[in-house]
């Protein structure tokens, strides 16, 4: 074929096509934005686990139902000594079989007497004095005993006091296989990357208003960040109190977010981070 042909044909195709433009589909690529490190908790925002301590009646008579009117999970830390427990129990069993986990906060909630501020730490508490076994086999009796409530073997615990060692000893290093995570007290957050699960820290409610700890939410939000929010008292029931108004507006706010804001217990968002930790 002759250039001069060629050239006529070329020339006739580019007539064509400039002529039917509506038949031709163009498909322009357009660079995918990658979003996974601004929503990594399920694709949303930030995770916030509630967390309550000691197992006390408040907890049953005004933070579960609030809770579950929301159809919101939470972690409920049991002493199994606690009065609440010995005579409350069917009512326990049925916030297991709600969806709330029911974690592991030792048999009889021994702290360090020796401690700042630990006045109220009775001798026979006072884990200073406890050996290593005594309180291993302390905390796995409570396992057990939360097993004959929920039926499950798979918990998380939280640290009382937030003391971790007897002695010079960490007793969570022999407690690894027992429990999926393990709560701290210290007042900060960290994003998925970060946390250490055998001691995750948490925001430890005292009398703060639900302006103060929607403010934590909103940290956590724009930080990416896991929020463990700590509760004793809930309208009363010990001095480390929230309100009913400030606990119920707090809850409502978490609801009004869901979109952007994963709550679930303590065992599964720890479940997600392991998950996630051992990809990267």
């Amino acid at each position: 074929m002759s250039a001069k042909k060629m050239f006529f044909l070329l020339c006739s195709a580019f007539i064509f096509l400039s002529a039917v433009p509506h038949k031709l589909n163009y498909t322009l690529s357009t660079p995918k934005t990658d979003t996974s490190s601004k929503r990594p908790w399920k694709n949303k925002k930030c995770a916030v686990v509630i967390t309550y301590d000691d197992a006390i009646k408040e907890h049953l008579d005004n933070a579960i139902p609030a809770l579950d009117s929301l159809g919101l999970k939470a972690t409920f830390y049991l002493t199994a000594y606690s009065p609440a427990c010995a005579k409350r129990l069917t009512e326990w069993k049925g916030v297991a079989a709600r969806g709330h986990e029911l974690g592991n906060h030792t048999l009889f909630h021994p702290c360090m007497a020796n401690m700042p501020g630990r006045g109220w730490v009775s001798k026979e508490r006072d884990m200073s004095a406890y050996t290593l076994q005594r309180m291993v086999d302390e905390i796995k009796m409570t396992n057990i005993f939360l097993e004959a409530i929920d039926g499950k073997t798979t918990r998380t615990f939280a640290f009382t006091c937030g003391d971790m060692k007897i002695g010079d000893s960490s007793f969570m290093n022999g407690l690894k296989n027992d429990f999926v995570a393990a709560r701290a007290v210290r007042n900060e957050m960290h994003t998925i990357e970060q946390v250490d699960l055998y001691n995750m820290d948490c925001y430890v409610v005292n009398n703060n208003t639900a302006e103060q700890m929607i403010e934590w939410v909103k940290k956590a939000t724009e930080t990416n960040s896991l929020l463990v929010i700590l509760f004793h008292g809930v309208g009363g029931g010990n001095a480390l109190n929230v309100s009913l108004p400030a606990h119920s507006q707090l809850l409502s706010y978490l609801k009004q977010q869901e979109n952007e804001i994963w709550v679930a217990p303590a065992i599964e968002v720890a479940a997600y981070i392991k998950a996630y930790q051992q990809k990267q």
